[in-house]
């Protein structure tokens, strides 16, 4: 039984692989003066990267958890979500609505994924 981790720092790892499934830790934007449309495809663009580094993609998530500061700004991730998700391949996936890390913090998303 193997476990990789990548990207760990004081209380996370920002990748964990096991048995072929791969886990990202909820990602946030780098440039928090933006909308939510625009943190959310930063978002996803990180983590495109993230799966690429683990040899896997976004055809091949199998769940995501997407949590927003504010529910009436839904439709602006939804744009960016699904301007970016292989659609043929979608994951399952909840949206809340939570207080996130810092009032600029729009919007953080974790996915799982398969090998």
């Amino acid at each position: 039984m193997s476990i990789e981790r990548q990207e760990i720092s004081g209380h996370l790892s920002k990748v964990v692989e096991h048995n072929g499934t791969v886990y990202v830790a909820g990602t946030t934007a780098e440039d928090k003066s933006v909308g939510m449309k625009q943190q959310t495809e930063q978002v996803l663009a990180k983590i495109d990267q993230l799966l690429a580094r683990s040899g896997t993609n976004k055809s091949k998530l199998l769940s995501a958890t997407v949590y927003i500061s504010d529910m009436p700004q839904k439709a602006a991730m939804n744009e960016a979500w699904l301007a970016w998700i292989d659609r043929k391949n979608p994951p399952t996936r909840a949206c809340v609505a939570v207080e996130l890390g810092t009032p600029e913090t729009l919007v953080e998303i974790v996915v799982t994924a398969a090998k």
